[in-house]
């Protein structure tokens, strides 16, 4: 098989960045794990307007968290120093497709859009992945385990907030938290280093911020 240059590299993660942007216009695409179901054994129930809006919201803000959870892998790949370090994160990347993949289904369920942002969120999380994955495999793997940290305490307030009924959100965001936890300690064990307090502090600021953007636009 032909070693892919750095320019086709590029490329390619350009081609990716418009399938994510875009995922509604066909979410399967994405994916390669089926959608997480509900147990059996739950009773389903529809959910009314206030509920449904809720939930909409919420996993807008998920759906917009796998745009730039992708660009962020896909930009540490890119500048990867080794090859096995590079495998790990395009291996991480396309279980966050799933996620994204998930996300974007669901949304279509509740009758509601994704960011408008999805491209900015793409493009930011790209340059800082790069940038993470530039300053070496350690960093990038810290980098990494810093944010799936972050990312498993959003996905648990995401679970709190939820409505009772909606079962369907609460099953998704269950299998991506447990995702999360398993990319966090996978890059901790592969010798992640531990990032200074002011980085840590400035990812937590970042992360708020796009919260509240994806939540309303």
């Amino acid at each position: 098989m032909r070693q892919l240059s750095a320019v086709d590299r590029l490329i390619s993660l350009l081609d990716q960045g418009l399938k994510v942007s875009f995922a509604p216009n066909n979410p399967s695409r994405l994916g390669s794990r089926p959608l997480p179901q509900p147990p059996a054994t739950e009773t389903h129930c529809a959910l009314d307007p206030v509920s449904a809006r809720t939930s909409a919201a919420l996993m807008r803000i998920n759906h917009a968290g796998e745009v730039a959870a992708q660009a962020l892998y896909y930009g540490q790949a890119l500048v990867a120093k080794t090859p096995e370090v590079r495998t790990f994160l395009l291996d991480a990347a396309r279980e966050e497709g799933d996620h994204l993949s998930w996300c974007a289904t669901r949304l279509a369920q509740l009758n509601a859009r994704p960011s408008l942002l999805n491209p900015f969120w793409f493009t930011g999380a790209f340059a800082i992945g790069a940038i993470a994955g530039l300053a070496g495999d350690r960093l990038s793997l810290g980098f990494i385990t810093e944010t799936e940290r972050q990312v498993e305490a959003h996905l648990s307030d995401h679970l709190s907030r939820l409505p009772p009924a909606d079962d369907a959100s609460r099953a998704i965001i269950e299998q991506m938290k447990a995702d999360e936890i398993r990319h966090g300690q996978q890059a901790h064990d592969r010798g992640g280093q531990d990032l200074p307090t002011p980085i840590r502090q400035l990812m937590s600021a970042t992360s708020r911020i796009m919260t509240l953007s994806a939540g309303l636009i």
